[in-house]
């Protein structure tokens, strides 16, 4: 069983058991988090597919901790006039586990 949620943003397809990292949520570590944006249903061979969320469709998760990514450095530059432009950016993540997908 799977299902395709709406996570802040950006579209995750999640299974029971499976832990995943997306951006930082607010909840403090050890919280359940419960996701109602279900997009896409898939149980055995039946699929159900939302229009554009599945009623009565959520997703249960468990907040595992809070990271940040890898450092990334962003980099503006104009050639032959002496400007250069260095920042920095790292990304903040909370990673999560998927305890129960409710139909």
């Amino acid at each position: 069983m799977f299902a395709v949620v709406d996570m802040k943003g950006f579209q995750e397809r999640v299974s029971e058991g499976q832990k995943i990292r997306i951006p930082r949520l607010k909840e403090e570590t050890g919280a359940k988090v419960v996701f109602e944006q279900v997009l896409l249903l898939s149980k055995d061979s039946a699929v159900t597919v939302g229009t554009p969320t599945v009623a009565g469709a959520s997703v249960e998760a468990k907040v595992l901790e809070h990271t940040r990514g890898d450092k990334i450095r962003v980099v503006k530059q104009r050639r032959r006039k002496r400007y250069r432009r260095v920042k920095g950016h790292r990304q903040e993540y909370t990673e999560i586990e998927i305890v129960k997908i409710a139909v």
